[in-house]
């Protein structure tokens, strides 16, 4: 059999494995449900960690022409508006050796998917991936196209289809995510319709109780991202309601997110409410998950690897779930760069050994990042006062961003 791939799903984690694996000699082959490759959502932010691999791959060029590259992140009071730290990100180059960006999501995907075409990588959209099966030697996808059922063979096959993953379930069969409680209020603004005391190109991040807000710029600056995740506010009968939960780009009435919106930001200073009103357009993002990965059989069944949400939804308090699954890309393809295709499994399973206890870390560390985000009470005070006195030193994280650095 020829050195073959097949991936399903379309988006950051499946572009982004059809690149590496074409580079690494591999013909590959992309199925995206979705009638047109695109990528929903607003920002993202990238760290040196993500970066690094973007530069290793040829794509820092590209990457200059649509992200932002901003100077410092601040930790602020969404009380006051203090800033209780900053941690300088302008020095990542030097501490790590690539950048910190932000980035529009649908920028870092179509840099992708262009970087993938120009690769040889075959993209397929209205391209649904049904089921998967595998022998010792070879897997098969079975692939609804344009209302035409067909098969697909190849030595490898790559489930990057998101946290609601079809893939995941026949694979798997543990369950569907679960929603967390949190919601993502998104919008986008553009830098010139703002006020300039509320333009920035910094990254902010805004902590209340229960909640908190994060702004940063995107399109080269020219836009701000801004995000209210808050717990507790359900969409009214909706925390059951399974299509509900799936769909990133939720919209209620503009009175009612301004009311949960107002609600969750009880208490704010002037100058963030200041900015939440110049907002418009919320979308909402019921945040859904899983637990944190407990081994390498969440990465690899056979010939088949979970990449990306598929094998590993992490909140987004870290800001590396983009992150994670172009490493997951990078670590795949540094496998197959030595890989035949008679030993497929166990490069797979090498892969998984080498991926599952970052990524589990870095689940984890997401979902104690939301608790110190949201603190109350007692935990809040002391939140404000280790940031006062450690700054930069509480807030930088070297075991995340420098990671594969030689």
């Amino acid at each position: 059999m020829t050195k073959t791939l097949l991936v399903a799903g379309g988006g950051i984690a499946g572009m982004a494995t059809g690149f590496a694996a074409a580079r690494a000699g591999w013909q590959a082959t992309v199925f995206e449900r979705a009638a047109e490759f695109s990528e929903v959502g607003a920002g993202v932010q990238l760290g040196p960690n993500v970066t690094r691999i973007l530069q290793a791959w040829g794509l820092a060029d590209a990457l200059k022409q649509v992200a932002a590259f901003p100077a410092g992140l601040h930790a602020r009071s969404m009380s006051t508006g203090e800033v209780l730290a900053t941690l300088p990100i302008k020095d990542a180059v030097q501490l790590y050796g690539a950048p910190y960006v932000t980035i529009h999501r649908a920028d870092l995907h179509g840099l992708l998917l262009k970087a993938a075409e120009r690769e040889g990588v075959q993209v397929h959209s209205d391209a649904v991936v049904q089921r998967v099966d595998q022998t010792p030697d070879a897997v098969t996808l079975e692939v609804l196209q344009r209302g035409l059922l067909q098969q697909h063979k190849a030595a490898i096959a790559v489930a990057g289809d998101g946290v609601w993953s079809p893939l995941r379930q026949q694979l798997l069969g543990d369950g569907l995510p679960e929603f967390t409680g949190h919601i993502a209020y998104r919008a986008l603004v553009a830098q010139a319709d703002l006020p300039a005391h509320l333009r920035s190109q910094d990254v902010s991040v805004w902590m209340g109780s229960q909640a908190h807000v994060v702004s940063y710029p995107v399109r080269g600056g020219e836009y701000l991202n801004v995000v209210c995740l808050a717990e507790g506010q359900l969409l009214d009968d909706d925390a059951n309601n399974l299509e509900a939960l799936q769909t990133w780009n939720a919209q209620k009435s503009e009175s009612q997110t301004l009311a949960e919106l107002h609600h969750a930001l009880r208490g704010a200073c002037t100058a963030l409410t200041d900015l939440m009103n110049a907002c418009s357009d919320w979308r909402l993002w019921p945040l859904c998950g899983r637990p944190a990965m407990q081994g390498t059989q969440e990465h690899v069944v056979g010939r088949v690897a979970l990449l990306g949400d598929a094998a590993h939804p992490m909140l987004p308090y870290l800001a590396q779930g983009a992150g994670m699954a172009i490493e997951d890309a990078a670590e795949l393809a540094m496998q197959l760069n030595h890989a035949t295709t008679e030993d497929v499994p166990e490069r797979l399973l090498q892969f998984a050994q080498v991926r599952w206890q970052r990524n589990a870390r870095v689940q984890a560390r997401a979902v104690r990042n939301g608790q110190i985000f949201h603190a109350t009470g007692p935990m809040r005070v002391a939140r404000d006062m280790s940031l006062r006195l450690m700054g930069a030193r509480l807030m930088d994280v070297p075991w995340l961003y420098g990671y594969g650095r030689s």
